[in-house]
């Protein structure tokens, strides 16, 4: 008897972020709006944009159209010495969204963006005589699973078995509402001559649990910075793309980094790609004769063209159906949420920004990502036909933002039910 997907997965694949002692994994099959739909043909709800990068919904028809149309044309191509028109275009459309920025370097996705960022700084100083390299970082943040990105994110279970191999990095508390002072103040105090960079996720802490702070706050500490000239870098893998309500949740700062990490919801949730954006200081450095200051990094895939592509068309989509008006909507009705949850008895918190709901719930463990009610979440909600990952005792909402008002009613009628039963 033939094995079915699940089964023969089991003995082959290795997934991310998964015990090797878990169940079967849920094949999926295909996927339509904020949809997807397993081998039985049972729909699910994904509520967290398969990992926060899905922002139209599944299968957009216009993005896998011109994907379809540039496959015919050119599939790859290197990017060292050459060129092709989806990478201008995709470079030039990025650089109208942040106007302090002058150019964009492609990788592969939010960790590999996060890299560059962190070697394009450091090489900065290097390039300009100074070699600083001392790094500050928020308390609790995330920013990949590459070395450098482990080494500027928080020391937890994810990074434990790599943690002597780290560089050391220097951590602020994150200015979340009644903290601003004694972040700015940490900032202040760490601050020095051979202060190299400032790297954060505005406004929203992702893997961290969701963890949400005013971006007045940011503001006051990239002004800082800017006052000792230390680079800002701005992670925006997760916020970026209508994430926080405005279209990058650096929009909602008055002060702007120096670097801009983008990948995510970059192609709408179709293929990989990750783009650090740079000013013009930061740039010349390197426009040099000079040939040892060159940025010697590259990845095989960069700027590639199919990626470059489904990134313009997930743009185009912005623009052409108005989505932050849609985000604007789902914001409205998180709120409605927050109201609700914030008086519940087994809520430690209720808070949203934009398209991202979060609950943390009380529990006997601690809001850690290895919190055993995360095994209630994975095992209840999927039987609801919804799909949401938690972050320990957080849960969380990040939806496509073509999800409809049902579904949304779905969600928060099943997160009622997991709240009786536990």
């Amino acid at each position: 008897m033939a094995k079915t997907i699940s089964e023969r997965d089991k003995n082959s694949v290795w997934h991310p972020f998964t015990p090797q002692l878990s169940n079967e994994a849920i094949t999926i099959v295909r996927g339509d709006g904020a949809l997807l739909f397993d081998e039985n043909g049972n729909s699910y709800v994904d509520a967290i944009s398969s990992w926060w990068v899905n922002v139209h919904g599944h299968a957009h028809a216009h993005i896998a159209k011109k994907i379809s149309e540039q496959a015919n044309i050119l599939e790859h191509s290197l990017f060292s010495g050459f060129t092709h028109k989806p990478g201008v275009e995709l470079a030039e459309k990025l650089l109208s969204q942040f106007p302090q920025m002058k150019k964009v370097f492609y990788s592969d996705d939010g960790s590999t963006s996060v890299e560059v960022a962190l070697k394009m700084a450091l090489q900065y100083w290097r390039n300009k005589g100074k070699a600083k390299t001392k790094i500050i970082a928020f308390e609790n943040g995330y920013h990949g699973d590459t070395f450098g990105s482990m080494s500027v994110g928080a020391r937890t279970i994810f990074t434990n078995a790599f943690e002597e191999l780290l560089f050391d990095v220097i951590a602020i508390p994150v200015p979340v509402k009644g903290n601003e002072k004694r972040s700015i103040d940490a900032l202040k105090n760490y601050m020095d001559e051979n202060t190299a960079a400032f790297i954060f996720e505005p406004m929203i802490q992702g893997a961290g649990g969701m963890v949400m702070y005013d971006a007045s706050a940011l503001d006051e500490l990239v002004w800082r910075c800017m006052e000792k000239n230390i680079i800002t870098i701005a992670d925006e893998v997760m916020t970026g793309f209508g994430r926080t309500g405005k279209m990058f949740a650096t929009d909602h700062c008055e002060t702007k980094p120096d670097i801009i990490c983008l990948s995510k919801g970059l192609t709408g949730g179709f293929l990989p790609l990750g783009a650090t954006l740079c000013t013009e200081e930061i740039h010349s450095a390197f426009r040099t004769d000079d040939k040892s200051k060159t940025f010697f990094h590259g990845h095989s895939y960069t700027g590639n063209p199919l990626a470059c592509t489904a990134a313009l068309a997930s743009l185009e989509i912005f623009e052409k159906e108005n989505t932050l008006k849609r985000v604007g909507e789902i914001a409205a009705v998180f709120s409605e949420w927050v109201k609700e949850f914030s008086v519940h008895p087994e809520i430690i918190s209720a808070r949203s920004c934009g398209a991202v709901f979060a609950l943390e719930l009380k529990t006997e463990g601690k809001t850690e990502y290895l919190n055993p009610i995360a095994e209630k979440v994975n095992e209840f909600f999927p039987k609801q036909g919804i799909i949401l990952r938690p972050l320990g005792n957080v849960i969380y909402v990040l939806p496509p933002y073509c999800i409809t008002d049902e579904q949304l009613g779905n969600i928060i009628g099943a997160i009622r039910g997991f709240l009786t039963l536990n």
